[in-house]
């Protein structure tokens, strides 16, 4: 008699434990973090630019979280491509040779662009803004 209550008192000892494990997979499959998904805006942005320097070449790519949204960042793209190039037109060469002018112009862009998208389809859709080459000369 003493075997099959051990086994009672065994069971009652693991089952809270196995429940325990699983409902922590339950609540860490639920809290998934957002992945973040790229759109391209291609070709390179080549400028003419006030001052010094003649003209900067670039390649941006814009970042959301929201995988539904990269159609709508590709419907509008001619419309972020006109205002960016209109901002990066309107740079001061010397101001956005050095890494601080570049991390200021990518935050002013970045407004930009979530202004435009804010404008086109009432949600700001994109979450960054990045340069993956930055030629200025």
């Amino acid at each position: 008699m003493r075997l099959p209550s051990l086994r009672v008192i065994l069971l009652f000892l693991i089952l809270p434990l196995s429940l325990s494990a699983e409902e922590g997979k339950v609540e860490e499959a639920e809290v998934q973090p957002e992945v973040a998904v790229y759109h391209e805006l291609s070709p390179s942005f080549v400028v003419n630019l006030q001052g010094k320097a003649r003209y900067m070449r670039c390649d941006i790519q814009l970042m959301t979280r929201d995988e539904d949204q990269l159609a709508n960042i590709a419907l509008h793209a001619p419309a972020l491509r006109h205002e960016l190039l209109l901002l990066l037109s309107d740079q001061k060469g010397q101001d956005i040779k050095d890494s601080k002018g570049k991390e200021k112009l990518r935050k002013v862009a970045l407004q930009a662009v979530q202004n435009v998208m804010k404008q086109m389809t009432n949600d700001e859709s994109v979450v960054d803004l990045f340069f993956t080459s930055y030629f200025v000369e």
